[in-house]
């Protein structure tokens, strides 16, 4: 592949991977290495929001109902209850913690109301290792009351300017019955309309959208949510979906293997939702948010820690802002429960970085990513394969790709002629940086397995596969011209600038005597 760029291109790409990135439930930031995982994404990544499940669980621990004179805890707990008695206090211990943690690491809550705390839930219905509750509310009028509550907390703490700059989701997936009893359309519109007049209430200014559903009757629910919000006149800001690309998995042990979809077909689910909601006069043109996406939908698939992974999500990324506002990555770490404790360091966890601090190949995409971000002016070149993009200095920068579904081992290669001056375009006037990503320069996974796939690390060990993650970085003098050549689910990063050599008096590199 051979691309001559004159720089008067201006092609469209909308880098906007960095607006959210999602995490396992709220509860798990209390934990050391939950902190110390987001740590170092956010040091060499940076997300503005993040996004989670559980804020209204009970291991946050916000919610209560109680009575004067019945016992909560012991032998006794709960005799002589009456419901038409019932009093309700918030605790806001673990939710400022949480917060706080955030905060620190210069992170703003993409806020997900749910799941129900159990004490409010109107059935017994739960989902995953850690339970948590996903029927409608006993009582409506408590639940909004909890949602009002506790924004009105966050902004006394946190100052209501900079609250409002966190958007509000109404629950998680509605249209799957694991996530919401029975997938009941009407309930979930009935919690929608609640729940979003609920956050208006408590300030107009404040963005809240939904539906956030996956898959599946994805269609039929935007269609149906967006007809009875112009009905209802519902407060809506922004429409809200997931997004994986992978069939079924094939279930053995403690994991899956799912089939991904063609590349060429890795935003297939997608392509309808940007159709509908211009469908309608009043939403045409509204802010989509992509909540969720990854290639796997199950936390436990061995491609998530594979160079696959991350060259198929750098296509992803390469166009996934044309039609959405933002598209947030489940998730940033491996500290995740849904399907219980982790077994080994390596599990298909979804994260970017898996439990030892061990970047997945995956973050280097998000990193790489970043880096077009820097003194960005414009993006030159826009391929299946590849884009370049030029900063205000007049150097350039890129990221290539090598997606290899079928694991093929075929190599491609990528020939680039930039527009230089004449003087630079000299092949010793130039300098091309190179950080490479591939199955045999950066790959933990592989290490780990011929360290003997040990499910309890040795502190060396682990020192060892850090070492291991790390992308090959390669200097070489160049003129205008370049050529790149990838490997299987290689995803490289490069840059081209003017480097002329200014030696000291009497130094010749390369002389050594």
């Amino acid at each position: 592949m051979n691309y001559k760029i004159t720089g008067k291109e201006n092609v469209t790409f909308n880098n906007n991977a960095f607006y959210c990135i999602g995490t396992g439930r709220m509860g798990l930031a209390l934990q050391k290495q939950y902190f110390e995982q987001l740590k170092l994404v956010q040091e060499k990544i940076g997300f503005e929001h993040i996004r989670g499940h559980g804020l209204f669980h009970d291991d946050m621990a916000i919610y209560h109902e109680y009575q004067p004179g019945v016992p909560e805890f012991g032998p006794k707990a709960g005799q002589g209850w009456d419901e038409s008695k019932v009093l309700v206090e918030y605790n806001w211990t673990y939710l400022d913690m949480v917060m706080d943690s955030y905060r620190e690491l210069g992170l703003k809550p993409f806020i997900e109301l749910g799941f129900m705390p159990k004490q409010l839930a109107s059935g017994d219905n739960t989902v995953f290792y850690w339970k948590g509750h996903t029927t409608p509310p006993k009582n409506y009028e408590r639940w909004a009351e909890l949602i009002k509550a506790t924004l009105r907390h966050l902004m006394e703490r946190y100052g209501a300017d900079e609250v409002l700059t966190w958007p509000v989701e109404v629950w998680n997936e509605p249209n799957l019955p694991g996530f919401w009893k029975d997938a009941d359309m009407k309930e979930y519109f009935k919690l929608y309309d609640v729940s979003s007049r609920a956050v208006k209430e408590v300030d107009s200014r404040f963005k809240v959208g939904g539906p956030a559903v996956c898959g599946g009757t994805d269609k039929e629910w935007i269609k149906g949510f967006l007809e009875y919000v112009r009905e209802h006149k519902c407060p809506l800001d922004f429409v809200s979906r997931h997004h994986y690309t992978t069939e079924l998995p094939a279930p053995d042990g403690h994991y899956g293997y799912p089939k991904l979809h063609p590349k060429e077909k890795s935003f297939e689910q997608l392509d309808s939702t940007r159709g509908i909601v211009d469908s309608f006069e009043e939403y045409r043109g509204m802010d989509i948010n992509v909540t969720e996406f990854n290639t796997s939908y199950i936390p436990n698939a061995p491609v998530h820690d594979t160079n696959l992974n991350a060259a198929y999500i750098a296509l992803m990324l390469s166009t996934f802002g044309d039609n959405h506002k933002s598209y947030s990555y489940w998730t940033f770490g491996d500290i995740f429960e849904e399907n219980g404790v982790p077994f080994t360091p390596f599990h298909g966890g979804f994260g970017l970085v898996a439990n030892g601090l061990i970047p997945k190949p995956t973050f280097w995409t998000f990193a790489f990513y970043k880096k077009l971000t820097k003194d960005y002016e414009k993006c030159l070149l826009r391929t299946p394969e590849c884009l370049v993009t030029k900063r205000k200095d007049g150097s350039f920068a890129g990221i290539a790709w090598n997606v290899d579904t079928q694991m093929s081992g075929k190599k491609i290669k990528i020939e680039l002629e930039l527009p230089l001056s004449d003087d630079s375009a000299k092949d010793d006037e130039n300098v091309l940086l190179t950080e490479l990503v591939d199955e045999e320069v950066c790959n933990p996974l592989k290490v780990w397995h011929d360290l003997g796939e040990s499910a309890s690390l040795s502190q060396d060990e682990v020192e060892l596969l850090r070492q291991s993650a790390q992308p090959l970085v390669q200097t070489d003098r160049c003129g205008n011209k370049i050529c790149l050549e990838l490997k299987e689910n290689a995803v490289c990063y490069f840059e081209i600038k003017a480097a002329k050599i200014k030696s000291d008096r009497g130094y010749s590199y390369g002389r050594f005597e």
